[in-house]
């Protein structure tokens, strides 16, 4: 892959410069880890005081699409993995399909998380806007749901950047691919397979619990 001799001064190297990017986005990745554990760990404190109103809350939940939207993160992985596997100039047409498909998934994620949202506004189970549930368990359910849209709703965030990124490299690589576009796009895999591990500890937590129980 050609690639230029100059780099900022900053560099004793390319190498060394695309250790630093590595470097970089493992930070930004361990920041990100520490917000989303931060949410989790409060799921699990008011999941352990409230556990019949956390189950019920589950399974007010759409597993149908929370497990359509989990295929299709771990589908757009696939694709994004095989596209920096595979990256080079003479595979520069294919990598960039290959993102702009793992981009499409992630609108096609987007889409589906609109729609449930939808349904549960439908059904008076958004908390602060329209929250209807009554009952012993009213109390746990609406603050499984306050945890369940702000994380999703963060989670979607991540989502949305993750699919500019992804799309801004398409485009790049689509003209002449060198080492620094590989690294580029290394690191936004590296952000990109984060939040989709993010979605599947998500998906166990949020759609699975109360599920064998009436």
């Amino acid at each position: 892959m050609p690639e230029s001799s100059a780099f900022a001064p900053q560099y004793a190297s390319i190498r060394h410069r695309d250790y630093t990017a590595e470097l970089g986005i493992w930070v930004f990745i361990a920041t990100e880890v520490l917000l989303f554990g931060g949410l989790i760990l409060a799921y699990f404190v008011y999941r352990h005081a409230f556990p019949p109103g956390f189950a019920a809350g589950s399974r007010h939940t759409e597993i149908v699409i929370g497990t359509a939207n989990t295929a299709v993160l771990l589908t757009s992985s696939f694709l994004v993995a095989w596209a920096v596997e595979i990256f080079s100039p003479a595979t520069a047409k294919i990598v960039t399909w290959l993102l702009i498909g793992a981009a499409c998934l992630g609108l096609v994620f987007i889409v589906l998380k609109g729609i449930e949202y939808s349904k549960e506004y439908d059904e008076h189970l958004v908390p602060g806007i329209d929250f209807q549930l009554a009952g012993p368990k009213a109390n746990g359910v609406q603050l499984f749901f306050v945890l369940y849209f702000v994380t999703t709703a963060i989670h979607a965030l991540h989502m949305l950047i993750g699919i500019c990124l992804l799309l801004t490299l398409a485009a790049i690589c689509r003209k002449a691919p060198t080492t620094r576009h590989h690294t580029a796009l290394h690191s936004a895999a590296l952000y990109w397979h984060f939040v989709d591990v993010v979605w599947i500890f998500l998906f166990a937590l949020i759609y699975l619990p109360g599920r064998s129980t009436s």
